[in-house]
């Protein structure tokens, strides 16, 4: 998606912005944002595959 160059320029224009002291705060906050993300997407798909899987019939042996 992007090359060395492309991260390496957005980097610094983000320290411009930013400066030093707020890079590990931003940084911490999109690692928790892509974990949410993450979290939200594989229950969405789990979700998805229950209602496409049929239900599991149980049988009762008789006594």
């Amino acid at each position: 998606m992007f090359g060395e160059m492309d991260l390496v320029l957005i980097g610094g224009i983000a320290l411009l912005f930013f400066g030093p002291g707020k890079i590990p705060d931003l940084m911490k906050g999109l690692g928790k944002g892509v974990r949410e993300f993450k979290k939200a997407q594989s229950d969405f798909e789990s979700e998805i595959k229950k209602a496409v899987e049929p239900p599991e019939v149980k049988t009762t042996k008789p006594e």
